[in-house]
């Protein structure tokens, strides 16, 4: 992916004290357009804490946090998601007695301006079929439009929160550990999805699975001790002895 000189998302001096205690120390990030940059570090390192000040589920006790050159330190989650800055679980992440289809209509009906209107009719709703069949089809989820969510894999159902996600077509989506939890045949399918979905847009992901990491990312910043610690492609970080280190050689053997 080509990236852009302007980055989509930036931050600069960003710290986060909790009672006292630096959780995040003057970090400075830039994510730039059309890539996919990972967010990585050992346990502690800080990376959910940047992470949640980033979508502003956390406000700064210090820094700047900008978005398509706009600052945004202050805003809230709903205000940055309407600007295109989206979290995947943002949205109501699965229903799971309703079907694919539904569960995807129902995301859709948002930024349509049906969200609080419930009572609409069949009419009005099959409006939007056509969008969410087009959505399910991105995320590799067509199969099963009619089935219930509950009876999806949990691969598929991570996928179908990506689907419901995207109808808010966001610039740039935000992924927190979307390999959490999953066997290989799913890491798989959602490095898969991940890679279609960041053709036209631009993803940021904390990830613990290195292996996804190198296999996915453009870019990779490793925090440690609410601190960055080395930036650059994989391979990279990967040789940095620095990283090697606070990592304690587990991830590298």
């Amino acid at each position: 992916m080509t990236a852009h000189a302007q980055p989509i998302l930036s931050a600069r001096g960003l710290t986060m004290e909790f009672r006292g205690f630096a959780a995040v120390k003057n970090v400075t990030l830039n994510v730039q357009e059309g890539t996919i940059h990972a967010l990585i570090g050992p346990n502690g390192a800080g990376k959910t804490t940047v992470f949640n000040l980033l979508t502003k589920f956390l406000t700064p006790t210090r820094g700047e946090i900008t978005f398509r050159g706009d600052t945004i330190t202050k805003m809230a989650p709903a205000e940055v998601a309407r600007l295109g800055l989206v979290r995947s679980f943002q949205i109501s992440a699965v229903f799971p007695h309703l079907t694919v289809l539904d569960n995807v209509r129902v995301a859709l009906q948002r930024p349509s301006g049906l969200a609080t209107q419930f009572w609409r009719s069949s009419k009005t709703l099959a409006g939007l079929d056509a969008r969410a069949h087009e959505l399910i089809d991105a995320v590799n989820l067509s199969t099963y439009a009619h089935l219930p969510a509950v009876e999806l894999s949990y691969g598929r159902k991570r996928a179908l929160e990506i689907a419901t996600t995207l109808a808010l077509d966001p610039a740039m989506l935000l992924l927190d550990e979307p390999m959490a939890g999953m066997g290989h045949e799913d890491i798989g399918r959602v490095s898969d999805l991940i890679r279609r979905i960041a053709k036209d847009r631009t993803v940021l992901m904390v990830e613990h699975n290195l292996n996804v990491v190198a296999d996915l990312c453009d870019r990779v910043t490793v925090l440690a001790r609410g601190e960055i610690l080395a930036e650059g492609t994989y391979d990279e970080v990967s040789q940095n002895p620095a990283v090697r280190e606070a990592y304690m050689g587990s991830e590298h053997e």
